[in-house]
């Protein structure tokens, strides 16, 4: 699988300041029966986004200037709750690029990972300065592992594997990363059958 090579992110923020926002939030189980990522994005935090009759509610991620945007900024211990890979399929099929927090939870944040979403855990002190600024425009360098905060916010670093970085870099899952490996692979098995 493949999706868009990433090295530098620039966008607005879209601000979901509460805390422990799991995975039945971000997609309700009643969806999990899909099996394409293509659509999901119209459900992400379906719950949140229109009433019982379908209408669509005045959540901001229903509006123009959200969808225009790459980076979702949630509260603290973002994705939690149970595995679903729904979850950052629905957050990439909406045009998120980039999850930030000062906390994202472990199985949230491989699932992202393997999907082409970079899930960031910054120092408390950055993840303050954007819920209390959003829509700012933020600058993500994957290349450098920096966030370059707008207006003097400063910047930060953050950790990621570098296999993860490579492969959010080149577009590829780790699938996808095998396949590029065909000659070498090749040439270990014709070394180790010599």
């Amino acid at each position: 699988m493949s999706f868009k090579p990433m090295t530098v992110v620039t966008s607005k923020t879209v601000v979901l300041p509460a805390a422990n926002i799991d995975t039945d939030q971000i997609m309700p189980a009643r969806f999990l029966t899909m099996t394409t990522k293509s659509g999901l994005g119209k459900h992400l935090f379906n719950d949140w986004r229109y009433d019982e009759d379908g209408s669509e509610t005045d959540h901001k991620l229903n509006s123009e200037a959200a969808k225009a945007c790459e980076i979702l900024v949630g509260g603290h211990n973002f994705g939690c709750g149970s595995s679903r890979e729904h979850a950052p399929w629905a957050l990439t099929d909406y045009g998120f690029r980039v999850v930030i927090s000062s906390e994202i939870a472990d199985i949230f944040r491989g699932n992202s990972l393997k999907n082409g979403l970079l899930p960031i855990v910054i120092d408390k002190r950055a993840h303050a300065w954007l819920l209390e600024n959003p829509s700012a425009e933020v600058t993500v360098d994957l290349e450098n592992c920096e966030v370059r905060l707008p207006r003097n916010g400063g910047t930060y670093s953050f950790e990621i594997d570098s296999f993860s970085r490579h492969c959010l870099m080149e577009g590829v899952d780790e699938m996808g990363f095998l396949q590029t490996q065909g000659d070498a692979i090749t040439a270990h098995e014709e070394k180790i059958s010599n």
